[in-house]
């Protein structure tokens, strides 16, 4: 599994890999599976994607949720099928839950009442963020914070199902999917920061904005799922008058670094071992030889 803050340069890496083994690469990213949001998620592009077969993109509509369960489910299928085919499965990603989900075991979501779910959307949509936060700590005495979707799906869980979300979450695992090695790509804090900057900057250039203009002519609501990510949110702010466009870039940025820092804590605490921790400021060639090298002598223990 190839780790680390967004901006590091993971996808970089991942492709360069391939100069030394057979792979495709399944992506980890919670934002990158939604379909036409493809600047505001920095997507691989489609160069890239031809290079190296890529799993986990352009999975659902933006209107749609996505869970880390899901995920989990997917991906092992994905692993599974790479690995028939002879080439290696290399998991590429920054959504710590999907990288838990996947290398310790499934989620096995129970059913939800269609109807009850689409007026407890209704419901949650209408909530000020604090109140919504307060609805899912209550109802699941193990939630442990997090964004919109995070805090809805919380209560959706404990008040269809009758049992918190972090109950299900604890008794339906089914065992690990994968043995993994982790790689965790660091860069110091001001490198990360400029690329951070430049990315913001870039995701500008490319049409961020009509991206996300064109996203919500089709109906979407601007607290989808799909458009409450890094970026995504900056340009619907941007679109109903809440900030204007040449703050968007700046704005970005600074919340880009702050959803790093807390990438970086969670995997320096929540990984277990083994664990590769590489400076990925010497270029992804370099880097991948350092990889390529580093799992032949784990092959010959």
């Amino acid at each position: 599994m190839l780790v680390g803050p967004t901006a590091v340069g993971k996808t970089a890496v991942a492709l360069a890999l391939s100069a030394h083994w057979p792979l495709e690469i399944v992506s980890a990213d919670s934002r990158q599976v939604y379909r036409r949001l493809d600047v505001g998620t920095a997507k691989p592009t489609r160069k890239e994607r031809a290079r190296v077969p890529h799993h986990g993109l352009d999975m659902v509509d933006p209107g749609e949720r996505y869970s880390a369960g899901h995920f989990a489910r997917d991906a092992a299928g994905w692993v599974a099928a790479v690995r028939n085919r002879g080439k290696l499965p290399v998991v590429v990603g920054g959504t710590g839950l999907y990288v838990r989900a996947l290398a310790e075991g499934l989620f096995r979501e129970p059913p939800l009442d269609p109807a009850r779910r689409r007026s407890l959307d209704a419901f949650t949509a209408r909530l000020e963020p604090l109140e919504l936060l307060r609805w899912a700590g209550r109802l699941d005495p193990g939630f442990r914070g997090g964004g919109r979707q995070r805090a809805a799906r919380a209560i959706e869980v404990a008040l269809l199902t009758g049992r918190p979300l972090s109950h299900w979450q604890k008794a339906a695992r089914d065992g690990s999917v994968i043995d993994p090695w982790y790689i965790v790509l660091t860069v110091p804090r001001p490198v990360l920061h400029q690329r951070i900057a430049a990315r913001a900057e870039e995701m500008m250039r490319r049409g961020l904005i009509e991206e996300v203009a064109a996203v919500l002519a089709e109906g979407h609501r601007p607290d989808a799922p799909g458009l409450d990510g890094i970026g995504i949110r900056e340009a619907v702010e941007y679109l109903h008058g809440r900030r204007p466009r040449e703050s968007v870039p700046a704005a970005v940025a600074t919340s880009t670094r702050q959803y790093a820092k807390r990438q970086q804590t969670w995997f320096r605490h929540q990984l277990a071992a083994p664990v590769l921790t590489l400076d990925a400021t010497r270029g992804p060639e370099r880097v991948a030889a350092d990889i390529a090298e580093q799992w032949k002598a784990r092959a010959a223990q």
